[in-house]
């Protein structure tokens, strides 16, 4: 692929419920760019983000992060793997009790990495940064839902996560404040350089702001291709997804 991969998906399998949701998904993510998956709803694109940070764990497959097999290490390596990480969920999932300065600090002071006055210091910074430069004391409730995405970014950042996955970012917005979301997670991604890993249903959007794409299908990668070259396959079920309109569209 030219980059370095940070993480590959061997083989993976994962049945819920009965249900199988991942047949065997080999997948390679290359370090320091923006791969998104797409795909049909229900096709386990959030439970692929689920076994890459491990919150969950194959029944048959592999995955490595930075060459480590998730499945073969013990609960206190998994959480130093995890330190790399760092997620967006679809709702933000700020505490409702904190404000935006509090919500941010959180994973600061959890981890006592940084005195109180560096947190005092740093958190404004990155507020200003996602554009909520005024809004540290303002609660989750009075916040809007683009406002919200914008304070679970910072949250994310706040750690100097090496991968950041975002599952559904722009889910519950309006197309013009979903490009925005998008347009800030491009800014930042040039400013810190993380990986990130995206989940999305933004057709056209994604294409512009993604490196590489990923489509998953039948539990299964049925393709990944550069984001310009991915908008030439001729696979028909390619072409059948992503030129199908929604509402989400922008």
């Amino acid at each position: 692929m030219g980059s370095s991969i940070i993480i590959q998906l061997k083989g993976v399998e994962k049945t819920l419920g009965g249900q199988p949701v991942l047949r065997g998904v080999d997948l390679d993510i290359p370090k320091g760019d923006i791969t998104t998956i797409i795909g049909p709803s229900g096709e386990g694109k959030s439970v692929l983000l689920k076994h890459i940070i491990g919150l969950m764990r194959p029944d048959r497959g592999q995955v490595l992060v930075a060459g480590v097999d998730l499945a073969k290490i013990h609960a206190r390596e998994l959480n130093e793997i995890r330190k790399k990480f760092a997620m967006l969920f679809q709702s933000a999932a700020l505490f409702d009790s904190l404000n935006v300065f509090d919500n941010v600090a959180f994973p600061l002071r959890e981890k006592r990495l940084v005195s109180e006055n560096d947190i005092q210091r740093y958190v404004p910074e990155m507020l200003e940064r996602v554009g909520l430069g005024k809004m540290g004391h303002k609660f989750p409730s009075e916040l809007s839902g683009g406002m919200k995405k914008r304070a679970g970014l910072a949250r994310a950042l706040v750690m100097g996560p090496e991968i950041i996955l975002f599952d559904e970012p722009t889910t519950g917005l309006d197309p013009l404040m979903a490009h925005a979301i998008h347009d800030l997670i491009l800014a930042m991604h040039k400013a810190f350089g993380f990986t990130a890993i995206m989940v999305s249903h933004e057709i056209p959007k994604i294409f512009s702001i993604s490196d590489w794409v990923a489509m998953l299908k039948n539990g299964k990668v049925l393709a990944m291709a550069r984001s310009a070259e991915f908008q030439r396959l001729q696979d028909p079920l390619v072409r059948e997804f992503i030129s199908v309109p929604n509402a989400t569209m922008i």
